[in-house]
């Protein structure tokens, strides 16, 4: 059959043979065979297009067989790398130096035990059902973490990001009790509003604004801020319900009591409150966000039993990785035996910290860009109460507060609502806040992280502990931090995300999403894309 570039005549046209490839083999048989004809775009382009899973089709007008790949590490990055290679067919071994799936997306339940650097060891004592997210705990609607969770049945249900009946505080600005977000909010929105109408009114915009736009400005600025008229002066005074009730509304006589005590505009800027706001505002943070039901390590479970278990070796510890003209060597230690997997190729999802104390022929300037990312120290604390009593007596149900003290955050959670018991995460926090906590034991995080949070929620927050455990993600062993920090995306960065030889990287840090489950996701996809092209082409 001849192929030719016209829709005339007795050949077939590129554009009908490729759509007949299409129709029958998919879109992996259509990409091969635009190869083959010379018009499959480059490696490059191929990352910028949506992505194609790779199939076994793709390799039927070649007549051969798929490579086998060495992945190192069974977090989410080296699931999702094997998950889509085995659509092709793909002989892909994954080593792990744990004991169990996930890498930092972990779940903690009763009856686990949590192990540290230097041997410390917790036993979780949560009770059934109660668990806490001690990495990732939420996915944005746009992130290809949900496109996964569809795809692998994962159930999901809203996580309550924000939560105008949760609090902030901020001690150092010389609070003295934390204040609901919705309160602070309106405040600060009041005032602001305030200032720019009187502004705008006396014509200090001029400039910038046209007759009708002062117009426009100072009518939204009425109902954004709930401030008063022009002969009122445009003032801010709280008076409109949006700050909160200290007498809820109800029935027949009961209008509400409006909460009273309006701060002076100097006391609402002096407080610092508004700096918590832009938070909302991130691409990666606004509501609606969403968790798996029953915790996050649903993901990898979900993705290790699509690869098979019989593809997964745990406890596997690399120890050297050898780039070959024809493949790759990979030693690792297993029961207390160094052990050999040789692979055509390798992808190395492990922390750059981590890969770059394992031994290795791919150069120096390789060793100089994976000790380049600075791993960020992040921990969490999980307090199981036996009573709800942030939403009984706080009216609380789900959300973050905000603090300027060492817990940083305080989460509620976002189910079980009403049920008998229920886990807080009495601190998220960062950096060297977070390293103070990671240089206590357990019971000193413990009682630090009470004291704290009674200074939001008062000394009920000592009582009703059933249980509680921490994580120290800097003191986790294979992992040794929360994520990476790249000083900037230089010459390092383009580097890892090219292939070395037979190597290639692959993680969340090498992506724009760090420390999300999101950018592992990409990170894969696209070293999949360039893996099964290289392939293809071979």
């Amino acid at each position: 059959m001849a192929i030719t570039d016209e829709t005339s005549g007795t050949g077939v046209s590129r554009r009908g043979f490729l759509s007949r490839v299409g129709a029958t083999g998919g879109a992996g048989a259509m990409f091969a065979t635009m190869g083959a004809l010379g018009l499959a775009p480059s490696a490059e382009a191929a990352t910028r297009a949506p992505f194609q899973p790779p199939r076994a089709s793709d390799f039927r007008l070649r007549g051969r067989g798929a490579a086998k790949v060495a992945v190192l590490g069974a977090g989410v990055a080296g699931l999702a790398t094997a998950y889509e290679l085995g659509k092709a067919g793909y002989d892909v071994t994954i080593l792990e130096a744990q004991d169990r799936v996930g890498g930092r997306n972990r779940t903690l339940r009763g009856g686990d035990r949590l192990a540290e650097m230097d041997g410390a060891t917790q036993r979780i004592g949560f009770g059934k059902g109660t668990y806490m997210n001690a990495g990732p705990a939420r996915i944005a609607q746009w992130m290809t973490t949900m496109d996964y969770c569809r795809e692998l049945g994962v159930p999901l249900e809203v996580f309550t990001n924000s939560n105008a009946d949760a609090y902030l505080f901020n001690e150092s600005a010389g609070m003295k009790a934390p204040v609901r977000w919705r309160t602070a909010k309106a405040d600060m929105y009041g005032y602001i509003s305030e200032l720019l109408a009187k502004a705008t009114d006396q014509g200090a915009l001029d400039q910038r604004l046209t007759a009708v736009d002062k117009e426009r400005l100072l009518s939204f600025l009425s109902g954004f801020g709930a401030i008063g008229s022009k002969a009122d002066g445009f003032a801010y005074k709280g008076t409109d319900g949006r700050r909160g009730y200290s007498v809820n509304p109800g029935a027949a006589d009961t209008e509400g009591t409006v909460l009273g005590s309006v701060p002076s505009l100097g006391d609402v800027f002096a407080s610092g409150v508004g700096r918590y706001f832009s938070f909302e505002f991130g691409y990666s943070q606004a509501m609606l966000m969403f968790q798996p039901v029953g915790g996050m390590d649903a993901i990898p479970r979900a993705l290790a039993e699509a690869v098979g278990q019989r593809k997964i070796r745990t406890g596997c510890a690399v120890s050297k990785i050898t780039n070959l003209a024809g493949g790759v060597q990979i030693e690792y230690e297993q029961d207390g035996r160094t052990r050999t997997l040789a692979a055509d190729y390798c992808v190395a999802t492990l922390p750059p910290h981590v890969l770059a104390k394992i031994p290795h022929n791919l150069g120096a300037n390789v060793q100089a860009a994976l000790g380049t990312p600075v791993p960020v120290s992040t921990g969490k604390i999980g307090l199981e109460y036996r009573g709800r009593w942030w939403e009984d007596e706080e009216r609380i149900y789900g959300g973050i507060t905000n603090t300027d003290l060492d817990l940083s955050t305080i989460w509620y959670p976002s189910s079980g609502h009403h049920s008998e018991r229920g886990l807080v995460v009495g601190y998220y926090n960062f950096g060297a806040a977070a390293d103070t906590y990671a240089r206590m034991a357990h019971a000193d995080r413990l009682r630090r992280a009470l004291d704290q949070g009674a200074k939001i929620h008062g000394d009920r927050y000592r009582k009703g502990l059933a249980a509680s455990a921490s994580i120290a993600w800097i003191r986790q062993p294979h992992i040794q931090g929360g994520w990476i920090s790249w000083p900037s995306r230089g010459a390092e960065y383009a580097l890892l995300n090219r292939p070395q030889g037979n190597v290639y990287f692959s993680g969340d840090w090498l992506s724009y999403e760090i420390a999300w489950q999101h950018g592992s996701f990409e990170s894969a996809r696209k070293v999949v894309t360039e893996l099964h092209q290289r392939v293809l082409k071979s």
